[in-house]
């Protein structure tokens, strides 16, 4: 399917978004034009500047023309400092579930000079991304979370068989694809036996067909700890939504922070969303020194997951070069941004990309 082209939705989202989505979406089309891949991009309106220009933060058409993208990149989301409205909503919730994005793949990778607590770290979390604790995603109307009297507060955690199940094998199936073939699965069942209990059952059923993949399981507060003192024991980790956002975080604190946490959202609805772990980081907005590795590098871990679901040989191509020019990039204080001990700013970073890209294409060609 060598003409077939990809479809890409670009939503910049708030604050620093407005930065570091344009930079991954540069480095996307320079890849794409090396490596002979078509992509249609479609700019959609979202978040604040939505707001302020067509009364939403999530305009009406916005979920029908995105359903018919191949994927999306979506920036960070400001939504604490949206103001108290009707038109003023968080759009990350509504789009997981309308896409039922149940899958967050989120990896965690340490490179050489960058600060990170650990070297040879090369792990992946995958969360689950539709129900667990997050009240605005776990029930079909109004809140998984309510306050029946002033002075009691309820917070409900919904885990079902089918939710844990597709994680599971949406986890084992990137293992699989992976050197050391090694899952472990995380829970607690030793407090929340019903709950955890299911999540854990559907984790070694799912065990069964992947043979080839080595399995264990670590209890929650146990995989906290062992996270910090031996992460390089671990290849793929899958586990609920609240402990996924939890030990994502962690994870992102070993090599480096925040800005190093790429992140793409997949389900069975054959439609990716890029979206980096980090927030919209207000403080820095427009200051030019914001990181934007992990938007570039979910933006890269769609376009390859794209070329592999659609048979775009040209699409994995573009990402394996994408990842030469990030490692490029990365090596070089000079074009390291400040939060990873280099002296560099957004565009710096972005060059870096880029002519690290062009040394590898030119070096293979």
């Amino acid at each position: 399917m060598a003409d077939q082209h990809l479809t890409i939705g670009i939503l910049d989202g708030d604050d620093i978004g407005h930065e570091i989505v344009p930079a991954a979406v540069e480095v996307v089309r320079a890849a794409a034009a090396r490596t002979g891949l078509r992509i249609d991009w479609r700019p959609m309106p979202i978040g604040r500047r939505s707001l302020d220009m067509h009364g939403s933060t999530m305009p009406d058409g916005t979920l029908e023309a995105l359903s018919k993208l191949d994927g999306f990149i979506l920036g960070p989301i400001g939504h604490q400092a949206y103001p108290k409205g009707p038109g003023a909503i968080n759009p990350h919730p509504i789009l997981r579930k309308h896409f039922d994005l149940f899958a967050n793949v989120r990896p965690t990778r340490s490179f050489p000079g960058l600060g990170a607590i650990y070297d040879d770290v090369d792990l992946v979390i995958v969360r689950e991304n539709n129900e667990g604790f997050q009240p605005d995603r776990n029930v079909v109307a109004g809140s998984g979370e309510f306050r029946p009297t002033e002075d009691v507060t309820i917070s409900v955690r919904v885990i079902t068989r089918r939710g844990s199940s597709r994680v599971a094998r949406a986890a084992f199936e990137i293992a699989r694809q992976r050197p050391k073939k090694h899952l472990t699965f995380v829970h607690k069942d030793t407090v929340f036996k019903l709950g955890c209990g299911m999540f854990a059952e559907e984790c070694r059923r799912v065990a069964q067909e992947f043979p080839d993949v080595r399995c264990d399981e670590v209890i929650v507060d146990t995989m906290a700890m062992r996270l910090v003192r031996d992460p390089q024991s671990f290849d793929v980790i899958v586990t609920t939504n609240m402990f996924g956002d939890i030990l994502t975080d962690e994870a992102a604190g070993l090599v480096g922070g925040l800005g190093m946490a790429p992140g793409l959202c997949i389900g069975e609805g054959k439609i990716a969303m890029a979206q980096a772990t980090h927030g919209s980081a207000p403080d820095i907005a427009g200051a030019g020194v914001a990181n934007p590795y992990a938007m570039i590098e979910s933006a890269r871990m769609m376009v390859e997951w794209l070329g592999h679901d659609r048979g775009v040989p040209e699409a994995v191509d573009a990402a394996r070069l994408m990842s030469e020019g990030i490692g490029a990039a990365l090596a070089d204080p000079a074009t390291r941004t400040r939060d990873i001990k280099g002296t560099g700013g957004t565009a710096d970073m972005t060059r870096g990309i880029l002519s690290g890209m062009e040394a590898a294409a030119l070096a293979t060609a």
